[in-house]
């Protein structure tokens, strides 16, 4: 087989990948490498980003498409809940596993001694609700940048990315739909933009 035969069959086997259930195709990469690995691999992230300021990431979940889809590479910079205000992208640490949601809103609680603590309130753009409050000890950073096909995207949603969002809430189904058509249309693309040889 060829080399562009070879390219041929892995963009198709990774399309059929995207028309399986999400639920199907985000535990296999958790199933068959353990999740000790995968929580040893989030804390390893979190200590890159305290000791250095700032890391990549290739995030390959679902809950932030079309903003951030699977396979973009995502810049996390250091940064105090403080500092991160509604509509930018935080980085958290939960459950052994690193999220990348954005902020919709910011709150200030008392606990018992009286003391007032911020959190963050956080929500994937293709989800409905909102994530449990992030506090100051989960927040890893925020996202500075989105590298998609060596090309930088806003970080920022503009009307027909809410749009869009709004649209994927209704189903995983429409998700996949919508990613395999994304897919496709750059795989069309980049096959036109190509010189020839």
């Amino acid at each position: 087989m060829t080399a562009k035969n070879s390219a041929n069959q892995n963009e198709i086997a990774g399309a059929d990948s995207l028309l399986k259930p999400l639920g199907q195709t985000l535990k296999a990469p958790a199933i068959r490498h353990g999740n000790a690995s995968l929580e040893l691999a989030c804390g390893l992230v979190e200590e890159v980003i305290r000791n250095f300021g700032e890391v990549r990431l290739r995030v390959f979940g679902t809950s932030m498409v079309p903003s951030v889809q699977p396979g973009d590479v995502v810049l996390i910079q250091r940064a105090m809940l403080e500092e991160i205000l509604p509509g930018e992208i935080a980085v958290f640490l939960r459950m052994g596993r690193l999220f990348v949601h954005r902020v919709a809103d910011r709150k200030v609680t008392s606990n018992a001694g009286g003391d007032k603590e911020l959190f963050l309130i956080t929500r994937g753009d293709r989800q409905r609700d909102n994530d449990s409050p992030v506090s100051s000890s989960e927040l890893v950073g925020r996202v500075i940048s989105i590298e998609r096909e060596h090309r930088n995207i806003k970080v920022a949603p503009n009307r027909a990315i809410r749009l869009t969002a709004r649209m994927l809430q209704s189903s995983d189904r429409v998700t996949s739909l919508y990613l395999l058509l994304a897919t496709c249309s750059r795989t069309i693309f980049l096959r036109r933009a190509k010189c020839p040889v």
